[in-house]
């Protein structure tokens, strides 16, 4: 057993990704996870600056670098993407990770469309440009690439009390990810996503307004296995599908809930 430690923590070894919304919550640890992992560096991107500094000063400079990045301005993500490809050499793994969260009761008779707007910006439109540019860039580079996404369980059911707008957004997510993975496989490109269930992110903590053991004990309600859901539970998907474990998965949606949803 002890032969295939040294494969297992190095599954990403020489690899360079990129982590949208790294600064903290399931982007954060999986930046983490990916180092842990072998990779060679990783990007974090995201628009908490001191946050993000803070993190990438904590992984290392030599193997992670902070690019303040919004999702929902196109140059940006085009810049991200350049500036890693000038800075590296190349790009292997886009996890395409941030986005926003509503916990609002908003029936789809009563949509507040503003912030409607708003969250598809960054959780629809935000994730395509992602793709998009991280695809071209595997492309131009002949490297046959993971892009993962991250979507939710809501990506596959509805809220019956609320949430509309996040719900649609991660249905778009879900989307996204089936289309470009079919349309990226002739270049050796994998696109897939994970689908977390309620985890007890700082943003979550936020929009509940109750501290995070107070949150954690409500997201093991959402579990039917013994345990709570926590962000390395999700990292450890996300960095399984950046692998080469994973070289002949493509297109799916890999849920991470404990058994919440069951399609």
């Amino acid at each position: 057993m002890t032969d295939l430690v040294p494969t297992i923590k190095n599954k990403l070894h020489g690899k360079v990704a990129i982590v949208t919304g790294g600064a903290s919550g399931i982007g954060e640890v999986t930046a983490r996870n990916f180092i842990d992992h072998g990779a060679r560096a990783v990007v974090i991107a995201d628009v908490q600056d001191q946050k993000g500094q803070s993190v990438a000063a904590s992984i290392g400079p030599d193997r992670c670098t902070y690019i303040h990045c919004d999702v929902t301005d196109e140059d940006q993500v085009k810049s991200l993407v350049e500036s890693t490809v000038s800075m590296y050499g190349r790009l292997d793994i886009m996890f395409s990770n941030a986005g926003i969260a509503t916990l609002s009761s908003q029936l789809a008779i009563d949509l507040d469309i503003s912030a409607f707007d708003k969250l598809f910006a960054v959780n629809a439109r935000g994730m395509a440009a992602s793709v998009k540019h991280a695809a071209r860039a595997m492309k131009e580079g002949g490297v046959k690439g993971s892009i993962i996404c991250t979507a939710s369980v809501f990506a596959s059911r509805g809220y019956a009390t609320g949430g509309t707008d996040y719900t649609m957004s991660k249905h778009a997510v879900l989307g996204l990810v089936r289309a470009a993975s079919l349309q990226l496989a002739g270049y050796g490109i994998r696109v897939n996503c994970v689908s977390p269930g309620m985890v007890g992110t700082p943003l979550i903590c936020e929009k509940l307004g109750a501290p995070k053991e107070v949150v954690l004990k409500m997201v093991e309600k959402f579990s039917k296995l013994e345990g709570t859901l926590t962000e390395k539970h999700v990292a450890d998907a996300v960095s399984f599908l950046a692998s080469d474990e994973s070289e002949f998965v493509t297109g799916l949606d890999l849920i991470v809930d404990g058994g919440f949803v069951v399609p």
